[in-house]
Order: structure tokens, then C-alpha cells, then sequence
């Protein structure tokens, strides 16, 4: 199967370029907010409409901050050390989800302290909205015919332009749209729609998100200056996620016994 003719240029206005990869991302912070001021609306929200615009401002910041800092320290820290001023060429493209997740989390934290609100409390009312992002910046790694996945014979096999070697591939950047889009917010919307024990919805989004990336690991091409880590299976990306489910288990289980050690108190 052939990759689709698409134009990575959606807007064209003499000079003025809008890619449709910079526009993904700017589909799924408009989709934040939105969902965002829907949850605020409810009763005894806690939340104001300034309120979730200046978080996904925050958000935004952390996002695209901390996934350039994460993609050059992660990814290609020798290029850096060769090139510094490399770090601010972010035309060149180069993001990082995990760099980006902790640049969230520093936001968050930021916010949370401006606001006089738990991290928790932050951290939990924005997550379930993050995986749309996931989805539209997926798509647009898509788009862009980045990221591809490895060799395969299945059906829906796809012969990417930008692969030298012209070899049918999985279309990874799909199966990650799919999983740590669509479904995780799914999962995390539905979740997080009854009363949690704080930092429970934190902790099933690193659950979620980690699980998911790392089953698309085995059938994503691993970065080529990167390679195998171990094993010849073992990419950075599941070096990443790993942690991630360790961690969000963890979470999940202090949130829960934490939660009935204080009801117990209250009883």
C-alpha cells in the first residue's frame, strides 16, 4: 500500500506556511480547553473558565519546552554537545512525548502554586483532557510520514517517501493515535468522571500511556542513530515507559490506601 499524497503544508498565504503538524498540535490544545471548560461548568467544580485557559496555556509551555529539551537530551545528546545552538532550532523538528511529560508536570506544579491548588488537583483534572493531544500529534507525525514503523507483510503495510529503502512498514504513528489517543482518553474520560482518590487519575494515565507505547515499540522502526539498546529488542521509547507503569501503579496504590486510611480517620 502507498503512502497517501498529502501536503505536510495545510495553509499556504504567500510566505506564510501553516504545516499541518503545527496545526495538529494547535487542534489539541484547543480540544483541551474546550473539554476543560466543560468539566469546570459542573457543579462545585472547583475550576473558573481563566482558570483552565491559563492551565493549558501552562500546559502548552511545558509541552513545547520540555519535548524539545527531552528530544535533544533523550534522543540526541551528541548533536547537542556538537552543535548547541541546535537546541533552539526546533524548525529542524525534533519532540519528545516523555520530555514533554515532565515539562507538563514542572507546569503543572508552576500552576498549582500560583493558584493555591494541589499538584494533585491540577494534575488530575487536566490528564484525561492530554491524550487528545497525543492523537492529533500522532496524526501528525502521520501526515508528515515520520516515525514510521518497521517491515511487515501485513495488508495494510505502508511504502513511506521518506523511507530510502522503500519497504512496506506498519503505520506505527496510527497505531499510536489509536491506543494513546483515542482509546486512553476514552478510558481516562470515563474514569475520572466520578470523584477519585487524588493523584488515581495521574497514576492510570502513566499507566495507560507507558502500556501503550511500549506495545507499539515492537512494531515501531527505532530511531536509526539510536538503534536497539539490548537484546535487539529493547528501544529508548520502552526505556522510557517502562518506569512509567512502575511508577503509575505506585501511584494508583498510595492513592487508594491513602484515600481509606482517611476515610477510616473520618469514620
Amino acid at each position: 500500500m502507498e503512502f497517501p499524497v498529502i501536503d505536510p503544508v495545510a495553509i499556504a498565504i504567500g510566505p506564510l506556511k501553516v504545516h499541518w503538524y503545527g496545526l495538529m498540535y494547535m487542534i489539541g490544545f484547543a480540544a483541551a480547553w474546550w473539554l476543560g471548560t466543560v468539566r469546570a461548568k459542573a457543579p462545585n467544580s472547583g475550576w473558573t473558565r481563566d482558570q483552565v485557559s491559563d492551565l493549558v496555556f501552562y500546559g502548552a509551555m511545558g509541552v513545547i519546552l520540555g519535548g524539545r529539551l527531552g528530544y535533544v537530551f533523550f534522543y540526541n545528546f551528541s548533536k547537542f554537545l556538537a552543535d548547541p545552538v541546535w537546541l533552539f532550532k526546533v524548525w529542524d523538528g525534533g519532540m519528545s512525548f516523555h520530555g514533554g511529560a515532565i515539562g507538563v508536570l514542572v507546569a503543572f506544579a508552576l500552576f498549582a502554586r500560583k493558584t493555591d491548588k494541589r499538584f494533585f488537583t491540577v494534575a488530575d483534572f487536566m490528564v484525561p483532557m492530554v491524550p487528545i493531544g497525543l492523537a492529533t500529534g500522532r496524526f501528525g507525525n502521520f501526515i508528515n510520514a515520520e516515525l514510521w514503523g518497521r517491515t511487515s507483510d501485513v495488508p495494510w503495510a505502508m511504502v513511506f517517501p521518506t523511507d530510502p529503502d522503500r519497504l512496506p512498514r506498519h503505520p506505527s504513528q496510527l497505531y499510536e493515535c489509536l491506543l494513546e489517543g483515542v482509546v486512553l482518553f476514552i478510558v481516562l474520560w470515563v474514569y475520572s468522571a466520578k470523584p477519585r482518590p487524588a493523584g488515581a487519575v495521574t497514576g492510570l494515565f502513566g499507566v495507560g500511556y507507558g502500556a501503550a507505547r511500549t506495545f507499539v515499540e515492537f512494531f515501531r522502526e527505532p530511531d536509526a542513530h539510536i538503534g536497539y539498546l539490548a537484546g535487539g529488542w529493547l528501544t529508548m521509547g520502552m526505556l522510557l515507559s517502562i518506569p512509567m507503569i512502575i511508577l503509575g501503579i505506585a501511584m494508583m496504590v498510595w492513592a487508594y490506601r491513602t484515600d481509606d486510611r482517611q476515610a477510616m480517620a473520618k469514620g
